[in-house]
């Protein structure tokens, strides 16, 4: 049985606890703010600024978060499994934000086919995937996008999920077909491969 697989029965079965405080550890570590990042709560609205960029999150009315010197603690109200899930989710929402602004976060992808290329131009990212017209995708604020030898592009920004969308919709206007591999793929993503169709 694998290890990840033992653990998890092994907090099921520990007496007088369930799996939901097993969970509940993730939201009672404290956020740590790194340096030249400046960390806010204004009531429940939480603002992050850092030299990546600025971002904002409300919370749930459950729970709530202070700012206790270099720290972001987060609390909750109650103990039933949703007060537990809010507790974790928002903490891990504000962890995000601050490494976010501190560091960013980056999605690389690779686009692989004869005459297929992306360049930017302004705010827009130009996309030549074999179609009879030019895809041109708008690039969100705080959002950079870079593109090197044609068919490579590597997507930066704050927010942890803006940038996975912004490379999800890219990747969506011609994802890897499995014959010839094709198409805008993750940058290491493994594409399961189909043999064609052979004359007899």
């Amino acid at each position: 049985m694998p290890a990840e697989t033992i653990q998890v029965a092994n907090c099921f079965a520990t007496s007088g606890k369930n799996f939901y405080n097993f969970m509940s550890r993730i939201g009672k570590q404290p956020v740590v703010i790194p340096p030249k990042v400046k960390v806010e709560v204004k009531g429940s609205f939480v603002a992050v600024e850092g030299p990546k960029g600025k971002l904002g999150q409300s919370i749930p009315g459950r729970v709530s978060a202070v700012v206790q010197k270099d720290q972001v603690v987060v609390s909750r109200q109650g103990d039933d499994a949703q007060a537990k899930a809010l507790h974790g989710l928002t903490r891990a929402l504000i962890n995000n934000m601050v490494k976010g602004v501190s560091d960013g976060y980056v999605k690389k992808l690779e686009i692989h086919g004869v005459g297929f290329k992306a360049a930017v131009k302004g705010k827009q990212l130009d996309l030549a995937l074999g179609f009879s017209h030019p895809i041109l995708y708008d690039i969100p604020d705080q959002i950079k996008v870079t593109v090197e030898d044609n068919t490579k592009v590597t997507i930066e920004g704050p927010n942890k999920q803006v940038v996975g969308q912004v490379a999800s919709e890219i990747r969506s206007f011609y994802p890897p077909e499995p014959y010839k591999g094709k198409g805008v793929r993750y940058a290491g993503e493994h594409i399961v491969r189909k043999e064609g169709k052979t004359v007899q």
